[in-house]
């Protein structure tokens, strides 16, 4: 990946769409911006944000709206693929690039439907962070599902 496309994800990770407007993608930009703050706002998702980061786990709990949370791990990763491949003129130089992001989402999706269940060394991580620590083995797996395929195919 080549340090266009790296400030270019770290926008997208700021906030989806961002990447897109660095792109001079604006109808997209604006489109993932505005779907970023819908569903921000529909699934009380920084009141949840506050509440974890303060150790409350369980207001964060009864905050948060699952029906439009679960949204929000494709978009956000979606809207990170696309300003990375955007940046890297298509994506052209790295094929399967999507993977890691697809499998990120897939997992963080997963982090998010468990995340009232699961307990790391009997601590409940809740919707939040819980997710979050399912990014390491989304980013993992699709990148070795990626190399499986491209060394498949060659």
């Amino acid at each position: 990946m080549n340090k266009n496309a790296i400030e270019k994800l770290l926008w997208s990770i700021a906030l989806p769409g961002f990447g897109q407007l660095l792109n001079q993608k604006y109808v997209k930009g604006v489109l993932f911006i505005f779907l970023e703050f819908l569903v921000n706002i529909q699934s009380n998702f920084n009141e949840a944000i506050i509440s974890s980061f303060h150790g409350d786990t369980n207001t964060s709990i009864e905050q948060i709206n699952f029906k439009w949370l679960m949204f929000y791990p494709c978009l956000y990763f979606f809207s990170m693929w696309d300003a990375v491949k955007d940046a890297n003129g298509g994506g052209g130089n790295s094929p399967f690039l999507f993977l890691p992001f697809v499998f990120t989402a897939y997992f963080v999706t997963l982090g998010l439907i468990y995340s009232t269940d699961i307990k790391v060394f009997g601590v409940l991580f809740g919707p939040i962070f819980l997710p979050m620590l399912f990014v390491i083995p989304g980013v993992i797996i699709g990148l070795f599902v990626k190399k499986i395929i491209t060394s498949f195919l060659k």
